[in-house]
């Protein structure tokens, strides 16, 4: 079952077709009876097919290097940019980064160019936002990074165990409780735009900034499951090996979301 991931929301390449077997068996002649069949003529079921297909190695691999990107980013940004020019340079790299990633998704570029631009634009700013909240919460920012692995190492074990399966009642759930929360900011912040502070009270740092931002980290977990299980999907479908860097795209995208969340929801309770 596709996932409705944004970045895949719009399924995966459909496989070719590949016709295969253990030999041609017997074949009728015009001068008489069938010739004999050769099993020693059949091909080898472990011969080369002459086509590559993904696998969970090419994910693992194409994801690391995604991340490590993205972190080294972040972390070259914090230490060697000045934090005035720093913020000067996130807010253009969200911008791009928000309009690559929209390509990305609807276009499903399978590309290391594509996602790796993506998870250095998104580093820059993570490394910009990281220093001022650690500067401001000294410490916070290895507390939300092991929050982070936490919740991703856990969703994974949840999802290798089959304690929550992914269903299409379950992406139905976590598609719509995700394009809910999504309106709802936005709501926010347009009439935020024509009322003095934060108008619904979702990011002033009370209870109800901090149970929307919990329910935001809930969201963000459960999609980690479709993510996965997008994963799952394109390695049973037989896609490209290429595609692996599509999946790793939208595995950052959530990532980088959870991140975030975890870092808001810290910073209330120092408060």
């Amino acid at each position: 079952m596709p996932s409705s991931n944004p970045a895949f929301s719009r399924g995966f390449p459909a496989a070719g077709s590949q016709s295969g077997g253990w030999g041609a068996g017997p074949q009728q002649t015009y001068g008489g009876a069938p010739t004999q069949y050769d099993p020693y003529s059949a091909p080898s079921p472990y011969a080369a097919t002459g086509r590559a297909y993904m696998t969970m190695d090419d994910v693992v691999a194409k994801t690391g290097i995604s991340f490590l990107v993205t972190v080294l980013s972040a972390a070259v940004t914090w230490a060697v940019l000045p934090q005035s020019l720093a913020w000067g340079l996130a807010i253009p790299a969200v911008l791009v980064a928000f309009v690559l990633g929209l390509v990305i998704s609807f276009k499903q570029i399978a590309n290391p160019a594509a996602t790796l631009a993506y998870g250095i634009l998104y580093g820059v700013a993570l490394g910009a936002i990281s220093e001022a909240f650690n500067d401001i919460y000294p410490g916070i920012v290895m507390q939300a990074l092991i929050g982070t692995f936490g919740v991703f190492a856990g969703m994974l074990v949840v999802y290798k165990t089959g304690a929550i399966r992914v269903t299409p009642k379950l992406t139905r759930w976590v598609v719509g409780a995700a394009v809910g929360a999504l309106v709802l900011l936005l709501v926010n912040f347009l009439v935020g735009l024509f009322s003095d502070g934060d108008a619904l009270g979702l990011r002033e740092g009370g209870p109800v900034a901090i149970g929307f931002s919990l329910l935001m980290i809930g969201i963000a977990a459960f999609m980690l499951l479709l993510d996965f299980d997008a994963a799952d999907e394109a390695i049973r479908r037989g896609v490209a090996p290429k595609f692996a860097w599509y999946i790793a795209f939208g595995l950052l995208v959530t990532v980088i979301w959870l991140y975030i969340e975890i870092l808001r929801l810290l910073s209330y309770f120092r408060e």
